[in-house]
């Protein structure tokens, strides 16, 4: 039996999606949950992409095969309580056999926090920034990344080895209280590519790079995104969208900062 996942996660703790040996990742705790809590190992457990070690999900996807007669509401309830408090299943959901978590993907939507002052409780989920910034730069800059682009410069994957061209749909920059969200929507993404897309913006809205300099890194490779590689903390795998599903669903906020007294 083929069953969809929904999972959400905090990566804080995680070196990953992804088992690696000698590592805690979230897959790995996924499927001792599974066995622990049903009896049976799993066949395949498969998620719509990577995250990176650091970063969080609010709705990962995957697929799991599993031998099982347990309804999905029960295997749901069952894999939960195997699972560390930081790792949580949504939803459990029959699916056709041929269902590919990756493969069927038409989108996915990242969200990245940045925190306009210093906070005691959100240290784990957020970005801070000292310095003002300039939004109305940041969303200039940002417009120039919508569209098909080779984006080789903000990734450290092979060009050699696969494509680095990517469409990337949307590239926002909204302000919510203290915090800087930026939701960055894609048909896929590179290693390390959002996260070097927010360290690029914010050093637009730093007033260290100008929007034209940003547009030439779409066009010629470029060591500069590197080193502004925006930390994991503030990076959170908000939806994967699938075929059928709406698709202007507002942005979902991770959390407020309290307002200052």
């Amino acid at each position: 039996m083929r069953l969809k996942l929904t999972i959400e996660y905090a990566g804080t703790r995680y070196s990953g999606w992804q088992i690696q040996k000698n590592a805690r990742t979230v897959q790995g705790e996924l499927e001792r949950a599974v066995t622990e809590g049903t009896g049976s190992r799993p066949l395949e457990l498969y998620g719509s992409g990577r995250t990176d070690a650091g970063v969080h999900a609010l709705a990962q996807v995957a697929h799991l095969d599993l031998d099982t007669t347990l309804p999905p509401e029960t295997l749901r309830r069952r894999i939960n309580d195997a699972l560390p408090a930081d790792i949580n299943v949504l939803r459990v959901e029959r699916v056709r056999h041929r269902f590919h978590a990756r493969r069927d993907a038409v989108a996915r939507r990242y969200v990245y926090q940045i925190a306009k002052r210093r906070t005691a409780f959100a240290k784990a989920y957020v970005w801070w920034v000292k310095e003002d910034l300039d939004l109305g730069a940041m969303r200039s800059a940002a417009g120039r990344f919508v569209g098909m682009h080779d984006f080789q410069s903000f990734s450290d994957d092979d060009p050699e080895e696969k494509s680095t061209e990517v469409l990337l749909e949307r590239c926002d920059v909204h302000e919510d209280g203290d915090l800087i969200l930026v939701a960055i929507e894609g048909s896929h993404f590179l290693w390390k590519m959002v996260r070097r897309l927010v360290g690029v913006l914010v050093e637009v809205g730093r007033g260290g790079l100008t929007v034209d300099e940003v547009a030439r890194l779409l066009t010629a490779p470029s060591p500069l995104p590197a080193p502004l590689t925006a930390p994991a903390s503030g990076l959170f795998l908000e939806r994967v969208f699938y075929p059928g599903d709406r698709r202007d669903l507002p942005i979902q906020r991770v959390l407020s900062l309290p307002q200052l007294p």
